[in-house]
Formats: structure tokens, C-alpha cells, sequence
């Protein structure tokens, strides 16, 4: 691949994840307008937000993997055309089961891409930037997240609550074939004296020597999913509670995803130069500090604003940074396997965070206690990411071995 081929391809993988981006935002921006549309209570989304976390999760376990056999381009170019139809779709939804339906189909495809979108730019970017430009390009989540919130007064007034699907949805095929076009086909190349490919490389994350990092970065991530799951759900939905106007919420919530993409890329930055273990640990118990301050205070537009662009900027700091983690420490022949696992397993976490937003919001829950849930999760993923320096040795230990070894 050229040099302009392969900056091309690396912006279009970028893109992809500002599609994303802004399909996650579209569902929470929406609910809040559903009611008078529809006549569909927010309290009754819960699982509507999980069933995309739930595709998600299903399509990284089981299709993601086959980019490490088959190769990265067709999970791709597929997982946009999915990810385009089914968002579309979803614009035509007027109750609740159809909502759940589409989305769970969106997160499928979703899942089924993002993995080898993340793998592919590891292995595109030179060695000593691989955590740095596989976080710009996966940047594209918070920023897709934020032109979501930024554009909704826009995009509402021209085309109603379901211009905020077909957004998404016609630029998911624009991506697909643009992507099909640009991408080099094939299988992935066999390293010389690399272990042969198994029809299963999933398996290998649960064996030694890979189970303790595997460990690691599920747990992190499970945990940073649920909380940035549960914020982004119900964000638009629990500020107006606090005396925020519907679009200065939709405005907030663009703002702090911004916020996000800057903590991002300063972290995987120093995941590349500094230290990873004590980078990751700064960053969340930062944002677990800010969601304690929210928890002690009155609401305050400015004061509110500027904590939630550091905690949720921590967590979406972390969806980017952590698969950036992933390719020190795995082999190529397993980072779409371990990626896509990883989905998987943070789902577990991801699924329970819009449905314990929506048990706190039919408790009639404080907005500043609801939010000062999230600390909590984010200090446990501070003590977890402790271990980062561990899970990097087996790496490193893995790479020392004699090639007949």
C-alpha cells in the first residue's frame, strides 16, 4: 500500500468510528423527543439502549475474530453496509420492540467491524506511534459522539427525531463503499515462524500466557463501558432534570465528548512515550474525582459542564486508549481476536449501565447522586489498571522466546 493510500485508508477508518459515534449519541438524543412524537416514555428505553450493547458484544465475539483469518477488509466494508441498513431502519421504528430489534442489528454489524478497524490501523501505523494513531483514529468516537449533540438542534428542525438516524445511516454507506475501494483485499499475510492460525484464536485469550492480560484489559474495560454507557444514555435525558434546557443538554453532551477526544489522544500519547500503568491509573482516578465533586455540589451550568468534560472525558479516554493498549499487549496474529473479546466481555459491563440509569431514574433519583454513580466504577478501574505493568512482561517475555520456542 502507498504512502496516500495508507494515510487515505487510515481516515476512513476514522471515520468509521466517527460513524459510530454518532449512531451510540443518536438513540439517547432521540428518547428524550420520543415521547411527544411517539407517545414512548424515556423510562421504557433501557433495554433499547442495551440491545445495541448486546449486538455489539455478539458480533465482536463471533465474527470479529475471522479478520485475523480471512483478513480485515470484508468485516469492514460488511459491517458498514449492516451498520447503514439497520440504522436507516431504525428511523422507521415507532414502538419500543421495533427499537430494540433495529438496534441490536446495528450493534452486530458494529461489532463485527470495529474490532478489524482497530486491528487494521495497529497495523498500519509504524511501531513506535501504534497506541497514538490507533487512539486518533478511534478519536473518531467522541467526535462523532460530539457533532451528534452539536448538530441535533440542526438536524431535528430539518428532519425531525429521524434525521438523527439517517445521519448515521447514510454515512455508513458512503463508508462501505468508499472503504471497499481504498482497503486491500485478502488474508492477512502468515508471520515466519509464527504459531499456524487456529479456526478459534478467541481461545488462546484464556490460556496462558495470555489470560492474565486478557484479564486486565476485560475488566477495564467492562467496567469503563458500563459507566460510559450509562452517561451517554441518559445524559440528555437527567440534565434537564437538573434545570438544563433540552438543547443546552444536547450541547453539554457534545461538549464532554470533545473534552474526551483531547484526554484521549494526551493518554495514548503517553501510553507511547511515558508509562501505561500509571498513565491509565491517573486518568481514572481523575474522573472518579470529578464525579465526587458533582455528587457534593448544586447543580451549576459552568461548574457542572467543566466536571463532566473531565469524568466523561476519563471515560471516553479510556474506550480509545484501551484497544490502543491492546496491540502492546498481543501479538498481530491475536489483536482482532483479543479486540473483538474484549468487546464482548465489556458488554457484560456496558449492558447493565442504561438499566441501572433507568432503575435510578424511575426512582426519582437526585441528577447529582445519579451522576456520582460513576465514580465508582472508574476507581475500581484505577486499582485494576495497577497490573498494567505485569501484563505488559508477558508480552514482553512472549517476544524474548527463541523463534523455535
Amino acid at each position: 500500500m502507498t504512502g496516500f493510500r495508507r494515510i487515505l485508508a487510515l481516515v476512513l477508518l476514522g471515520g468509521v468510528f466517527v460513524m459510530e459515534g454518532y449512531d451510540l449519541n443518536a438513540m439517547a438524543l432521540a428518547v428524550p423527543r420520543l415521547k411527544g412524537a411517539l407517545g414512548l416514555e424515556p423510562a421504557a428505553f433501557g433495554w433499547v439502549f442495551s440491545a445495541l450493547l448486546v449486538g455489539i458484544g455478539v458480533g465482536g465475539a463471533t465474527l470479529a475474530p475471522l479478520g485475523d483469518r480471512i483478513g480485515r477488509r470484508p468485516l469492514i466494508v460488511f459491517g458498514c453496509l449492516g451498520v447503514a441498513l439497520s440504522t436507516l431502519a431504525t428511523s422507521l421504528s415507532a414502538s419500543i420492540p421495533a427499537f430494540l430489534f433495529w438496534r441490536f442489528l446495528t450493534g452486530f454489524a458494529l461489532g463485527a467491524c470495529l474490532p478489524n478497524v482497530s486491528a487494521l490501523s495497529a497495523e498500519l501505523a509504524p511501531d513506535r506511534l501504534r497506541a497514538t494513531l490507533m487512539s486518533v483514529v478511534s478519536a473518531g468516537i467522541p467526535l462523532g459522539l460530539a457533532l451528534a449533540g452539536l448538530m441535533t438542534p440542526m438536524v431535528v428542525a430539518a428532519g425531525g427525531w429521524q434525521g438523527l438516524f439517517v445521519v448515521p445511516g447514510l454515512f455508513a454507506a458512503l463508508l462501505a463503499i468508499t472503504l471497499g475501494f481504498v482497503l486491500a483485499g485478502g488474508a492477512p499475510e502468515t508471520v515466519p515462524g509464527a504459531p499456524p492460525r487456529t479456526k478459534a484464536p478467541q481461545l488462546e485469550l484464556f490460556r496462558a500466557p495470555w489470560l492474565l492480560p486478557f484479564g486486565v484489559v476485560a475488566a477495564v474495560l467492562s467496567l469503563n463501558a458500563m459507566n460510559l454507557y450509562f452517561l451517554n444514555s441518559w445524559l440528555p435525558t437527567i440534565l434537564p432534570r437538573a434545570g438544563f434546557t433540552l438543547d443546552a443538554a444536547a450541547q453539554v453532551a457534545g461538549e464532554v465528548q470533545l473534552a474526551g477526544l483531547a484526554f484521549g489522544i494526551l493518554v495514548s500519547v503517553l501510553i507511547d512515550r511515558w508509562r501505561p500503568g500509571a498513565t491509565l491509573v491517573g486518568a481514572f482516578a481523575l474522573m472518579a474525582l470529578c464525579f465526587l465533586a458533582i455528587g457534593t455540589t448544586a447543580p451549576d451550568a459552568s461548574r457542572w459542564t467543566l466536571l463532566l468534560m473531565v469524568g466523561m472525558g476519563g471515560a471516553s479516554a479510556g474506550g480509545m486508549a484501551l484497544p490502543a493498549l491492546c496491540a502492546y499487549l498481543f501479538p498481530p496474529r491475536l489483536l482482532s481476536s483479543a479486540v473483538g473479546m474484549g468487546i464482548l466481555v465489556a458488554r457484560i459491563g456496558a449492558i447493565l449501565g442504561p438499566p441501572l440509569g433507568q432503575v435510578m431514574l424511575g426512582a426519582n433519583v437526585a441528577p447529582r447522586l445519579f451522576l456520582a454513580a460513576a465514580a465508582g466504577p472508574a476507581a475500581i478501574c484505577a486499582l485494576v489498571c495497577l497490573a498494567v505493568p505485569m501484563a505488559l512482561r508477558v508480552r514482553e517475555a512472549f517476544d524474548a522466546r527463541p523463534a523455535t520456542a
